[in-house]
């Protein structure tokens, strides 16, 4: 019996971060589902759409080799994605472990046999931080002309 892996994420501006959790979850796994979060979805809980169009995201993330399906995210609640795929294990930044939110999904989760399977955050490197950072270069360059 193959074990089903699943993983989400905006993955605006691809970067190292996203493929190291990728990578590592494809190894923890027989085939690794991952839901790539739609433009709604993401100004709806963050207040601001993603960089990087909803269409071009999927692609990058279809196109690789560690993911074998991917899917929209039109929401974040993963018990319900639970029972819409039935994953055996989710895969997620252990920056998440710990907090209430987690805790209580890996109750819930332990209910129906699946559990949540924590890898270390890549530091320093996350689309938020690059969004901000060309956002102040280009406030920079609007003060100088």
């Amino acid at each position: 019996m193959s074990k089903v892996g699943y993983t989400t994420g905006v993955f605006d501006m691809f970067h190292v971060g996203h493929l190291h959790l990728l990578k590592k979850a494809a190894n923890h796994c027989d085939h690794l589902i991952v839901g790539v979060s739609s433009d709604e979805l993401v100004e709806k809980y963050k207040g601001k759409k993603p960089i990087i169009p909803f269409e071009h995201r999927m692609e990058i993330i279809s196109s690789l080799e560690v993911v074998d399906e991917v899917l929209v995210q039109s929401h974040r609640d993963k018990i319900k994605q639970y029972h819409d795929i039935r994953f055996d294990v989710m895969f997620v930044g252990d920056d998440w472990k710990g907090d209430p939110l987690f805790n209580s999904l890996e109750r819930e989760l332990q209910k129906f046999g699946s559990s949540v399977e924590y890898f270390e955050y890549t530091k320093n490197v996350s689309s938020t931080k690059f969004t901000k950072i060309l956002q102040d270069i280009y406030n920079l360059e609007l003060k100088i002309s």
